[in-house]
């Protein structure tokens, strides 16, 4: 590394301690927030200059009314929650969704731009960045306070590191990359609370993919596939007909996964060409889409009562397309589980729209995800808020 490089990283250093003092202390002094970091007065003084010049920090009062003598009063520093500080990317297969945060953790901006499938990710990422100024210009937030961007990526995929950096030399700020369905878990687990710890997602869409959250943590896995239910062997009658795009036979992904679905209903005479005509088969009765989708639950069911066996989740969230096509989907997987584990343990089903009533002690829970498609971008926050907490006298 270079010396300038060198006198970058330390300069980041010393803004992060900074920063970090900041959040959780509140409203300081330059001469407290030197005594707290360890900082010469000088040095302090260039950092929170270059702070306050770029909008992460602003004067928000002095201390007179807590000096006991005369004197000039010291400007009291904060962070200012009006700023973007935190900001969560999707990178989907067709779309990306960006999300925008405060130094109160409270979500200030959102939106959307789509591209067409296939892209390659230089051209995402350009996307995602014309998105970013948009929103900015749209909302009158600045970026260049940024503490952290949490970056998902659609799929396993090697370009995650690549698009990391991008992002890492467009904003100077560190970065956080995984996968999105990941982060979608990790946003799911915090509706409930910072307190769930052990949450299993998976999403049912064009693919299907999922997340682990154990012990209050997102779980990679040893080469970055946990979660990656698509590709597990699907165990149901049929399920062997179509190859799966990983090249095999029999993964979930070839009879639940939105194509799959729709495939297995025109197989069986039933036109349906999308999603949105599932819909209208599904809302008109047709016994066929019923019985397409019965058998899609029954197949997932199976899969996630093999995973509660040997991870035992508080909650199993199933979200994606297929689930906002017909929210007895969750009903249906959670009957299967319960069938399938048969330990004793109760399985509650809520929040699927036909559920079968409000949990009790011990129960586990399976439920209709709450959030859309922005969880990708919401868990890329909470990603980052796991590494910093909100500052203190924010609620």
């Amino acid at each position: 590394m270079s010396v300038e490089g060198v006198h970058a990283l330390v300069r980041r250093t010393h803004e992060a301690r900074v920063l970090r003092v900041l959040r959780e202390h509140g409203a300081l002094s330059r001469g407290q927030i030197a005594a707290k970091v360890g900082l010469s007065r000088t040095t302090l003084s260039e950092i929170t200059g270059d702070l306050l010049s770029r909008g992460a920090v602003v004067v928000t009062d002095t201390d007179a009314s807590l000096r006991a003598g005369s004197g000039r009063p010291a400007e009291l520093l904060t962070l200012d929650p009006s700023s973007g500080q935190f900001l969560g990317v999707d990178l989907g297969h067709s779309r990306v969704r960006v999300a925008v945060a405060d130094a109160a953790h409270e979500v200030t901006a959102t939106g959307h731009a789509t591209y067409a499938p296939g892209t390659g990710w230089p051209e995402r990422v350009a996307v995602a960045f014309d998105l970013i100024d948009d929103v900015g210009a749209r909302r009158g937030a600045s970026f260049r306070a940024l503490q952290g961007v949490g970056v998902g990526v659609a799929g396993p995929h090697p370009a995650g590191p690549a698009v990391a950096e991008a992002f890492r030399e467009r904003f100077g700020a560190p970065v956080v990359a995984d996968n999105s369905t990941r982060f979608a878990a990790l946003a799911e687990a915090i509706t409930d609370g910072p307190d769930l710890d052990d949450v299993l997602y998976i999403r049912l869409a064009e693919s299907i993919d999922g997340g682990l959250v154990v012990g209050g943590r997102l779980v990679a896995g040893g080469h970055g596939v946990a979660g990656e239910f698509g590709h597990v062997p699907a165990g149901v009658p049929g399920a062997a007909a179509d190859p799966c795009r990983c090249g095999r036979r029999g993964c979930l992904e070839t009879v639940a996964s939105v194509p799959a679905v729709l495939r297995n209903c025109r197989r069986r005479g039933l036109a349906v060409r999308a999603a949105e005509d599932l819909e209208a088969a599904l809302r008109r009765g047709d016994p066929v889409a019923a019985a397409v989708l019965d058998e899609a639950a029954d197949a997932v069911g199976q899969v996630l009562a093999a995973a509660a066996l040997v991870l035992d989740p508080a909650q199993i969230v199933v979200g994606g397309r297929l689930t906002r096509c017909w929210p007895g989907v969750v009903d249906r997987v959670a009957a299967t589980i319960a069938e399938r584990t048969g330990t004793g343990t109760g399985t509650a089903v809520i929040g699927s729209g036909a559920g079968t009533g409000g949990a009790g002690a011990g129960d586990r829970i399976v439920r209709a995800a709450r959030l859309g498609d922005e969880g990708g971008a919401l868990g890329a926050i909470a990603a980052l808020y796991r590494q910093t907490p909100p500052p203190a006298g924010y609620h």
